[in-house]
């Protein structure tokens, strides 16, 4: 596919990039260039409002829920200026690229009502309740379990036990979805249950989980008699493989583009750092960082493919491919950055356990390649869904 932009996209362009940069230079220019993604969570928060009041927070939605009804080009276009500009990453990004499209797809109007104008408004963080411990990369073997008390569904109230694990921003966030096993006795993908919970009860207990670039992004959940309305479900009982598929091809989507400034971004610093320290005449270096260049733009390409898929209900095999694409691609760019960095990549400045871009840039990504679905899980799926292959053998 190739996606072209008319004078009105660069002219959305200039306007955008403007708004961008004037933020980065003025009212929030204390968070530019955070790397982090808890640092200063009040001022995020501040900005995520400041985003959904000037209708900057989730373009691609339609005005009546806070968006701008934008194209598919100006998406790609925002996404990208959003990164240029330095602005830190998104601490709804779960609420704005996950849980508000699902409920555009699958939700009831009664709770588009309820949810989308919160979550454009940045008034609402969500954070996603997948993985378990014993339960990571495979979706489909979820055991926390919920119950429907006090009459039948849509009555009455579903109470939940259970774990989840790798629930980014969970202590800043305000509401949870949660994929639960709803049907006594079921296997695999079904009887499970696309449940949307609010954090703050009695019920729910988060904890942090320290990760070795000194920042505590993760965190256990704990669920115990936790409690969600009934009308809080999403889909029907049952329903919760096909809502999370299907959630599963949004994260596949305009993000992406953004995300590949972010590396842009990354790879620049590299080369920066390369001529600084010299080796950018070593040519083993020289050839990885062409390697990394080319492997950046085929992603790219690889994201408008995908982009280009109008059905969003299941993902498609271009999809498939892209997690292992990227993860594999940024972590060897970690790998890239400490070779350039040499040793002075390995001392931290100052008292605080905080890493400057390029070795947070290598600690961060030696994780790329396990969360959200490990390399061995991301190669099964292409196999068995995208190939048509026979089913992995299982117990």
């Amino acid at each position: 596919m190739k996606l072209g932009f008319s004078a009105a996209d660069e002219a959305f362009r200039e306007e955008c990039a403007a708004w961008l940069q004037g933020q980065m230079a003025g009212e929030f220019r204390d968070i530019r260039g955070v790397t982090q993604l808890t640092a200063m969570p009040e001022r995020r928060r501040e900005w995520e409002q400041q985003l959904g009041e000037h209708r900057w927070g989730c373009i691609g939605w339609p005005k009546q829920w806070g968006g701008r009804d934008a194209s598919l080009a100006q998406q790609v276009i925002f996404a990208e200026e959003y990164a240029r500009a330095g602005v830190p990453g998104r601490i709804n990004h779960i609420g704005v690229e996950l849980a508000g499209p699902t409920i555009l797809t699958f939700g009831t109007e009664e709770q588009k009502r309820r949810f989308l104008p919160d979550i454009a408004a940045g008034r609402t963080i969500f954070c996603q309740g997948f993985s378990e411990p014993g339960a990571g990369s495979d979706l489909a073997s979820v055991r926390t379990k919920g119950r429907l008390e006090g009459g039948e569904w849509p009555n009455g109230e579903w109470i939940v036990d259970g774990q989840k694990i790798w629930t980014s921003l969970a202590h800043i966030s305000d509401w949870i979805f949660v994929v639960t096993r709803t049907e006594e006795g079921s296997q695999g993908p079904k009887g499970l249950t696309f449940l949307m919970m609010p954090l703050d009860q009695p019920g729910i207990e988060v904890r942090p989980i320290r990760q070795i670039n000194g920042d505590a992004e993760f965190n256990e959940t704990f669920f115990t008699e936790a409690r969600c309305p009934a009308d809080s479900l999403i889909g029907a009982p049952g329903d919760g493989w096909k809502i999370a598929m299907g959630l599963l091809a949004f994260e596949r989507g305009v993000s992406t583009l953004g995300q590949q400034m972010g590396f842009r971004n990354e790879l620049d610093e590299i080369i920066k750092a390369a001529k600084q320290t010299g080796k950018d005449r070593d040519p083993v270096i020289r050839q990885r960082i062409a390697s990394a260049e080319i492997g950046l733009r085929l992603m790219r390409y690889g994201a408008l493919r995908m982009l280009s898929n109008a059905d969003h209900s299941s993902i498609d095999g271009a999809a498939l491919t892209y997690k292992i694409q990227w993860a594999s691609w940024r972590r060897r760019l970690g790998e890239l950055a400490m070779d350039v960095l040499g040793q002075a990549g390995e001392v931290a400045a100052g008292e605080t356990y905080e890493w400057d871009v390029l070795p947070n840039l290598f600690l961060f990504s030696r994780a790329d390649t396990i969360y959200g679905g490990t390399n061995q899980i991301q190669r099964n799926l292409i196999a068995e869904r995208g190939l048509g292959l026979p089913r992995e053998p299982r117990g």
